[in-house]
């Protein structure tokens, strides 16, 4: 059994009040999880059930723009979902989009709690320390979502903005702002930005950070040139709304 990083951090020493984090950066397997493998196709491994594809090119391009440290997993959702709380029942999951999966159906508490102490719980107490880096840290969480969940309608949004009820300061802004430039955005669409123990509830809520959680539709950032693009035109928005809310 070899050692296996969480996660991986770039520009830890950036100035900016900004952190980027990337809960689903990767689809890789630790050896020590089913040598390697959760018994499904590589094409499923592929797919937005395993990681947030093109999420982490897109973060580390922002992170740059916006002169930010950036943390990322280095560990599939499916081994364990650290954008869920530790109580979640969804926290490993079994079946996800169609997709049995099969290393996972057998997993008792002590599996849990061996993938918890190895990935889980190393990513959050380095994303912890790294929102501790300074007073006035603002969280910009980045995911991707898929365009058609199978079985489903497709999904219009170019953009999904994810907030909590609990703080809408730079979410109803940013969604006025991109909005106002043709996008087609999703107001805490695909998905509600409420979860409670998820990341921006663990880092940002419940310390009272700033935040925002954005979502794009992976079929624009899947390529180098989509997400080098997307940052270019949300980075700037970014700052320009931080700056108008005076927080």
């Amino acid at each position: 059994m070899t050692a296996h990083p969480a996660y991986q951090i770039l520009g830890a020493d950036r100035p900016s009040r900004w952190l980027v984090s990337v809960d689903h950066a990767t689809n890789t397997v630790p050896d020590w999880v089913g040598g390697g493998s959760l018994g499904i196709a590589p094409e499923d491994m592929a797919r937005h059930i395993a990681y947030d594809v093109g999420a982490l090119g897109l973060a580390r391009r922002l992170a740059e723009r916006l002169d930010a440290p950036m943390i990322a997993t280095d560990f599939s959702r499916l081994v364990i979902d650290p954008n869920r709380g530790e109580d979640d029942p969804t926290l490993v999951m079994k079946l996800y989009d169609g997709t049995i999966i099969p290393t996972n159906r057998g997993v008792d508490a002590a599996e849990v709690e061996h993938r918890l102490t190895r990935l889980y719980r190393p990513y959050h107490g380095a994303l912890a320390d790294l929102a501790g880096r300074r007073n006035d840290t603002v969280l910009c969480a980045v995911h991707s979502f898929t365009p058609c969940l199978r079985g489903r309608a497709p999904r219009p949004w170019q953009v999904g903005i994810l907030y909590s009820h609990l703080d809408e300061r730079l979410a109803k802004p940013l969604i006025a702002r991109l909005q106002a430039e043709g996008l087609c955005v999703g107001d805490n669409e695909p998905y509600s930005g409420h979860l409670p123990g998820d990341s921006v509830d663990r880092h940002a809520l419940v310390p009272g950070r700033p935040n925002v959680l954005i979502e794009l539709r992976n079929d624009l950032i899947a390529q180098e040139d989509g997400q080098i693009a997307w940052a270019d035109r949300l980075a700037p928005v970014l700052q320009e709304v931080l700056a108008a809310s005076g927080l």
